[in-house]
C-alpha cells in the first residue's frame, strides 16, 4: 500500500492507530524528559489543558471547599463570643467517619441513628509522646446526605458545631447560642 492511501484516510477523519516507534535517548536528562512531557500534554496542537472556570467564580470550588467555607462561616459567631475558652480547640473536617475499629456510641460522638456526624476528640498525648489539642471533627458526607438544600446544610452544620462546642465547654447548647 502506498503512502497516498494513508494520507487520504487522515484527510477523511480516519486516524492511523498503529503504534509508532520513538527513538529515545540512551541517557535521559531532566530537560529531555520535560520536553517529552510537554509534547504529550499538548497533543494535536490544541494547547495545554487549563481550568474550566476562573478561580474567582464559585463554580471553580469543589464540594469539599464549599463545605469548609460553610464550617468557617458557622464557627465565626461562636468563636467571636467564646474566643477565650476556645483557644485550645481545633475544628477539622473529614469526608467520612472511620467506624471499622471504633465503637459508634463512643463518648464525644454526635450520631444520627448509627451514623456519626461529628466527634469531639479530647486533648491528650499522641503515640510519640507529644501533647495534642482538643479537636472537633465534622464528617462532610453524612452531613451533606442529611440536608435537602444548602440552607438546611448550613443550619445542620451550625447545630452540630453548637452541640460539640457545648460538650467541649461543659455547658448547655442554649448558652452557646446566646438564648
Amino acid at each position: 500500500m502506498d503512502g497516498a492511501g494513508v494520507t487520504g484516510c487522515r484527510a477523511a477523519g480516519w486516524v492511523d492507530r498503529r503504534p509508532r516507534q520513538r527513538n529515545l535517548p540512551l541517557v535521559s536528562t531532566a530537560r529531555s524528559s520535560r520536553q517529552q512531557r510537554r509534547i504529550r500534554r499538548d497533543r494535536h496542537g490544541r494547547g495545554l489543558r487549563g481550568p474550566l472556570y476562573p478561580a474567582s467564580l464559585p463554580a471553580a470550588s469543589s464540594r469539599a471547599e464549599k463545605f469548609d467555607q460553610l464550617v468557617l462561616d458557622a464557627l465565626e459567631p461562636i468563636e467571636a463570643r467564646w474566643r477565650d475558652q476556645l483557644t485550645k480547640l481545633d475544628v477539622a473536617v473529614d469526608d467520612v467517619p472511620d467506624v471499622r475499629g471504633h465503637a459508634v456510641q463512643a463518648e464525644g460522638v454526635l450520631n444520627d441513628g448509627s451514623v456519626p456526624l461529628s466527634r469531639l476528640v479530647p486533648a491528650g498525648v499522641d503515640r510519640t509522646g507529644l501533647p495534642t489539642r482538643a479537636r472537633i471533627v465534622l464528617y462532610r458526607r453524612p452531613l451533606e446526605a442529611r440536608a435537602k438544600d444548602p440552607a438546611e446544610l448550613a443550619d445542620l452544620v451550625h447545630d452540630v458545631l453548637v452541640e460539640q462546642v457545648a460538650g467541649y465547654l461543659g455547658v448547655e447548647p442554649d448558652i452557646i447560642e446566646g438564648e
